[in-house]
């Protein structure tokens, strides 16, 4: 009897009880909202949408993290900025000048896709100035000092658009082609909405196949299994390195419009939540994994917007949507505790770890 006890893996134990306590928890919650019936069923689909929208954003801001971690096994913590920074720029100077001369409203398509490439150049800009400058030097560094790096790199690029456009939230431009709702499975959806969805689908589509059928994206995928034989077979290294954090880039820029155009604000701090609920979805759908990061993203925005009503409503907790963040980060936290290498991730061996 001693020796079995001995042979109990205790930290198991109280991981395995945490892992119950959840369980009961999340089932306690749900059964208690199902039986009050609070919501219609075009509540719960309105739920879902907020959520896919939301979740498409996070996929694409995701991409970002799972494509430099790919190729250099590192948290590039300063991507939300990326996101932040392509936004912010193309609505100061794109944006509002075209809402101040009624030109946006005359041409919105024309406008929309200017702004998109002001944000995504800028974001791009951005990624590569910074891997020039800040990582590329510390390649072969150990890994936390990159790490520490990318957090500083962050602050640096918040203050540094706070001290360029201000630190005052700016209002982005109503589109009035995008203002409405659309019929939509019994209920109605906003436009805004529905252009979110369908752009990330056709950018997700798009990247998937540039990295799987270009020349380009084939020296990426050499160059994330294993750098000095990528060289000998005569690809440029940093090139590809500096070609992946503009691929990131440019989807985190792209994200920056459709975050705007649902939420029609931007301010320099808008990159931190958004940022950490996209490498959440990163973690979430195997970090490394194009794929999982889509499914992580779209996984993510539904669980934030269902998971308060389903779980908390049920249970009397008040104003239970504010705790979506605390939610959030709670699924980050036991992703790692439990699954750390994500639903589409793989465990690593020690020498690729």
């Amino acid at each position: 009897m001693q020796r079995r006890l001995q042979n109990i893996n205790y930290l198991d134990v109280v991981l395995w009880l945490i892992r119950v306590a959840i369980i009961v928890f999340v089932l306690w919650g749900t059964i208690a909202t199902l039986r009050e019936n609070p919501y219609s069923s075009r509540n719960w689909i309105d739920f879902i949408v907020l959520g896919i929208a939301q979740g498409s954003m996070y996929a694409l801001i995701a991409i970002g993290y799972t494509l430099v971690y790919g190729v250099l096994f590192m948290i590039n913590f300063a991507h939300g900025e990326f996101f932040m920074s392509g936004i912010m720029t193309a609505t100061v100077f794109i944006a509002g000048p075209l809402d101040a001369s009624g030109y946006m409203n005359k041409h919105p398509i024309l406008s929309l896709l200017l702004i998109l490439l002001v944000a995504m150049l800028t974001s791009v800009g951005v990624a590569l100035l910074t891997e020039r400058v800040a990582y590329r030097p510390l390649r072969k560094a150990p890994r936390l000092v990159p790490l520490i790096t990318a957090i500083g790199a962050s602050f640096f690029l918040q203050y540094t658009f706070r001290g360029l456009y201000g630190s005052e939230v700016k209002p982005f431009p109503v589109i009035n082609i995008l203002s409405g709702k659309i019929p939509f499975l019994g209920t109605e959806i906003l436009r805004s909405q529905m252009v979110v969805i369908v752009v990330t689908i056709f950018m997700l589509i798009g990247l998937y196949l540039f990295i799987m059928r270009s020349k380009t994206g084939k020296a990426i995928r050499a160059v994330a299994e294993d750098k000095d034989v990528a060289a000998l077979m005569g690809i440029d290294v940093d090139r590809t390195i500096a070609i992946t954090f503009a691929l990131g880039a440019s989807m985190a820029g792209a994200a920056g419009v459709l975050y705007a155009l649902v939420f029609r604000q931007v301010h320099f701090f808008m990159g931190f939540l958004p940022g950490l609920k996209a490498f959440t979805a990163a973690v979430l759908g195997g970090i490394g994994s194009i794929p999982g990061a889509a499914i992580g993203g779209l996984f993510l925005g539904i669980f934030e917007s269902v998971g308060p009503p389903l779980f908390l409503d049920g249970l009397n907790v008040p104003a239970y949507h504010q705790l979506k963040d605390v939610i959030t980060f709670t699924l980050l936290v036991l992703i790692l505790i439990f699954r750390p290498q994500g639903i589409l991730g793989e465990r690593l061996g020690e020498k690729k770890a």
